[in-house]
């Protein structure tokens, strides 16, 4: 005599049901839920008023569900692809309308653009991207004006093309912009001066450089020649001159900041990136000495909790060791990650900020 099947297992058995119950969104795509008593299929990530688990059953497609009787939700939408890449899809198109205008969008175009509130656009496009609309159209003519500037016959006509509407406004940005005045940065940044030394600490050679802004790099390693063609690299038609004795006096200040990182840096930096990485590099400066944070905390700080690899990658891409704290940022379980300048330079930065705490 043939045996029957078992049961089904009940449904709140079956893990998909503790994703139903915590209308997790990361799991929308992956299956649909339906109830017996409205006859209506749903994403994991329904807002709906929870349904009874004994109506409840799973299908791994809407085609399943559709098959079996069940109608759309028509709040979930679960026919249509995800609400996370239906925003990045949007965000995607306002960052092209940003690139292709002549002058940026404002926010309620944008907005209006995507079908949502300006409220929620802003914070949907931060999610996305890790900064604002206006931060980005801001770099974007950033980029445009470095563009121009190479292809111009004149500066004037650089500003204009580049979509600033008066000269007075673009010569209010120039130092952010550009970080030099436009026609040094015409003649590929050939006048602008910055002063370096090498010297030694606790941790292995120095290099610290200065333009007229402040500081430009704090390099460490083993090889005091390596730091030099690092720095040649990263400002390839500056003019690089050796420190004077004043100079020596500032690289001194460092180097005591380096050896007791709990005393604060109070010297002006010349910080140069994106908009992203500034946000980044900022958020940096504010875990205090003798603490860590994850890069996932950093990603939350600056409100993209998405954006942990390009945090990461901020992370690497800093130039200004220590003054700019990289090595305050962990792994989520607290191991120590990669340090572009080692990772026993990492340790021994974070002993020392301990030791002091």
């Amino acid at each position: 005599m043939n045996e029957l099947p078992p049961p089904p297992a009940p449904t709140e058995q079956d893990p998909r049901w503790a994703v139903v119950a915590a209308r997790d969104r990361t799991a929308d795509g992956t299956f649909v839920y339906s109830v017996a008593t409205t006859g209506i299929y749903c994403r994991p990530s329904c807002p709906s008023r929870a349904a009874n688990p004994k109506n409840v059953r799973f299908h791994l497609t809407t085609a399943d569900a559709e098959r079996a009787g069940f109608r759309a939700c028509k709040r979930c939408k679960p026919g249509q692809p995800p609400v996370d890449v239906q925003a990045a899809a949007k965000v995607a198109a306002a960052c092209r309308a940003i690139e292709q205008a002549d002058e940026a969008p404002t926010l309620a175009e944008l907005a209006q653009a995507a079908g949502f509130s300006t409220f929620h656009f802003h914070r949907v496009f931060k999610g996305v991207t890790g900064v604002t609309p206006k931060a980005y159209a801001a770099a974007h003519r950033a980029r445009r004006v470095r563009d121009q500037l190479s292809r111009s016959s004149t500066v004037t006509d650089a500003i204009y093309d580049a979509g600033y509407r008066s000269s007075g406004r673009f010569y209010a940005d120039t130092n952010q912009v550009l970080g030099m005045t436009p026609s040094d940065f015409r003649a590929g940044g050939a006048h602008a001066e910055i002063r370096f030394a090498v010297g030694q600490c606790t941790l292995g050679a120095i290099l610290v450089a200065q333009s007229g802004k402040g500081v430009c790099a704090i390099l460490l390693g083993d090889d005091p020649d390596a730091l030099l063609r690092d720095l040649q690299d990263r400002f390839p038609s500056a003019m690089l001159l050796g420190g004077d004795a004043a100079f020596e006096g500032l690289v001194a200040r460092v180097v005591g900041f380096v050896e007791a990182p709990g005393l604060g840096f109070d010297l002006p930096l010349d910080v140069r990136g994106t908009a992203f990485q500034h946000r980044v590099w900022q958020a940096l400066r504010e875990i205090p000495a003798g603490t860590t944070a994850s890069y996932t905390d950093v990603a939350r700080s600056i409100g993209a909790p998405t954006a942990v690899r390009a945090v990461a990658a901020a992370c690497a891409a800093n130039a200004i060791a220590v003054a700019i704290p990289c090595h305050r940022v962990v792994k989520n379980d607290g191991t120590l990650s990669g340090y572009r300048w080692g990772v026993e330079r990492k340790r021994a930065l974070l002993a020392r900020e301990a030791e002091g705490r």
